[in-house]
């Protein structure tokens, strides 16, 4: 008897066989209760139309923290934007601090703000705590203006500096 699939699984497109590798080897070693679940190959049929070589991982379906995903080696015609980004929620500070850490290692220092960072393989992640939402949308106009001001000086939040924001 096979598992029942996610109904819905985010497709991330690499651009070559080591990045797609690299990329999920860092994932599953960052989020706990993580895995690779399966991998596929190119053949010899997938393979010319393709560009890749008969033998190279085509896909590796994985999951991150119980969140299944694909990663396609796709090869250089597509690439990331900001349009599209993973959101990890916290719950703590030291949290944020070991995603924010991880995610943002060799990645694009220019791309970070207000908890986006963009990773070295082009993903762009947002990192944050989840009284965040609860900072913004349950308090008065007054407190949510400082909360979103203090929120924009920001690359990392500060969960701390957050609530001092909502007085």
């Amino acid at each position: 008897m096979s598992q029942k699939l996610q109904r819905i699984t985010q497709c991330l497109w690499f651009q070559s066989h080591e990045q797609t590798e690299a990329a999920v080897a860092l994932y599953t070693s960052v989020f706990p209760n993580s895995r690779v679940i399966t991998r596929t190959k190119y053949t010899e049929q997938s393979a010319g139309p393709s560009g890749q070589p008969p033998g190279a991982v085509m896909t590796i379906l994985f999951s991150l923290d119980g969140q299944e995903l694909l990663a396609l080696n796709g090869g250089p015609h597509y690439k990331f934007t900001e349009a599209m980004s993973l959101i990890v929620n916290c719950e703590t500070q030291a949290e944020v601090d070991h995603y924010w850490a991880r995610l943002s290692e060799g990645g694009d220092e220019k791309a970070q703000q207000c908890g986006w960072l963009k990773d070295r393989f082009g993903v762009s992640w947002q990192v944050v705590p989840t009284e965040l939402t609860q900072l913004l949308a349950n308090t008065s106009p007054e407190k949510g203006a400082r909360v979103t001001q203090a929120l924009f000086k920001m690359k990392k939040l500060d969960l701390e500096a957050l609530r001092r924001a909502a007085g």
